[in-house]
């Protein structure tokens, strides 16, 4: 799969891991959170390789500049989908990459069956709220809980 956008952004769902991939995706990950640990190039693998994940990438100029990971799964109520990790370099912020990245995830997603696409989002993200309400996503009056293990 690869989209392109008007804004010269391409989104490619990665099928294999390179060198140069790892790469970008280790500084966007150092970018998205600074708790993460450092991406392994076999985590990476892992990542792309699982049945139930799909790992969008943006370009520009054949420079990675963002990502998205799509979750995908069965539950008794049909398929579930999520959206987690959506990072774009702070240098591409405002480019339209992650509006290509979540019309990407969200297309996918209708491809696999899923009715509805979920994610969270920080209050403090505003930039990133204002990008999930353009692209139609609405609010929902829900608690999200976490054990931590």
């Amino acid at each position: 799969m690869n989209l392109s956008s008007p804004r010269g952004v391409d989104v490619v769902l990665v099928r294999e891991v390179t060198p140069e991939l790892h790469s970008a995706a280790i500084q966007l990950v150092a970018e998205l959170s600074s708790s993460a640990p450092s991406l392994r190039y076999a985590a990476l693998e892992t990542l792309v390789a699982h049945d139930a994940i799909d790992l969008f990438i943006a370009s520009r100029d054949e420079d990675v500049v963002g990502m998205l990971t799509l979750a995908t799964f069965p539950i008794p109520t049909g398929i579930r989908a999520w959206v987690e990790d959506v990072v774009v370099s702070s240098a591409a912020r405002g480019s339209g990459a992650g509006m290509a990245l979540v019309e990407a995830a969200a297309d996918r997603a209708r491809e696999l069956g899923a009715r509805t696409l979920d994610l969270t989002s920080r209050p403090s993200r505003d930039a990133a709220n204002r990008l999930y309400q353009r692209a139609g996503f609405e609010q929902r009056d829900t608690n999200v809980y976490r054990l931590q293990l």
